[in-house]
């Protein structure tokens, strides 16, 4: 009989990743490649995907990477289509990418605006269309929205806060459309402030404000998220679907 810590393997699997070049999205990938996964990795920036490629390959598991912008739909397409042709199938989805400025809502361009909708929501459902037509009953996708689409902004991002709240309602719509039959699972993540290169420009005062909201008074680790990305695609959480997990200390229930 398998034991529990067997629930959390993604061994035989193959799972894609958007956003992957850097960031979370690059733990995110070697992380599945550790539980047992190989990794397709989508991004715009070909010489990083490569560097993560090489992270992927180092754990044991085959790697593809696949230059993409999400927010056209045709690549999205492509790299599913890429995915199936090198690897045979698609069972885990990643909706990882994403962009995000601080910008008063009266001075944010109407360009600027849409570019974060067509990446961070548009892309993660362009994405999620192309897998689904290929998942199998069993499979996952996890959408990485924000602890920013569940409470108030500490910065005006108005855009980035409807874009990830905007997920989180698209996560709930696509997890009643695809249980029955298609036998998808869709649940999100929902992290809080971590260490990365979208972060890391925050000001020193403006960060000691945020983690005051916060229980745990500090930024999240990436393997913090790791895990909570490992459970919702894997065979762990086979019972929930259409769920947000928050990975944040605690800020959304303070």
């Amino acid at each position: 009989m398998a034991g529990v810590l067997d629930l959390f393997r993604l061994d035989g699997k193959v799972a894609v990743v958007t956003g992957a070049s850097s960031g979370l999205g690059a733990g995110f990938a070697v992380a599945l490649a550790e539980a047992g996964a190989d990794v397709v990795l989508g991004a715009r920036r070909a010489d990083r995907l490569d560097k993560v490629s090489a992270d992927v390959v180092g754990t044991g598991q085959r790697a593809l990477p696949v230059v993409t912008d999400v927010s056209d739909p045709a690549q999205c397409t492509a790299l599913v289509d890429k995915a199936m042709t090198h690897f045979g199938k698609v069972d885990v989805l990643i909706n990882n990418a994403g962009v995000g400025y601080a910008l008063p809502a009266l001075k944010e361009h109407p360009d600027v605006f849409r570019h974060i909708m067509d990446v961070n929501l548009h892309g993660a459902y362009w994405m999620a269309q192309a897998c689904a037509r290929v998942m199998q009953p069993g499979s996952s996708i996890v959408n990485v929205s924000s602890v920013l689409g569940l409470v108030k902004t500490f910065a005006p991002q108005a855009a980035y806060a409807a874009s990830k709240a905007g997920l989180i309602g698209l996560t709930r719509d696509l997890s009643q459309q695809w249980a029955g039959r298609r036998g998808i699972r869709v649940n999100a993540v929902a992290p809080g402030y971590f260490a990365t290169e979208m972060t890391a420009d925050i000001p020193e005062n403006m960060l000691t404000n945020i983690l005051r909201s916060s229980p745990l008074g500090r930024v999240g680790e990436q393997r913090e998220l790791d895990a909570a990305i490992i459970f919702l695609a894997s065979p762990a959480s086979s019972y929930i679907t259409g769920s947000t997990l928050a990975v944040d200390g605690g800020m959304s229930g303070h």
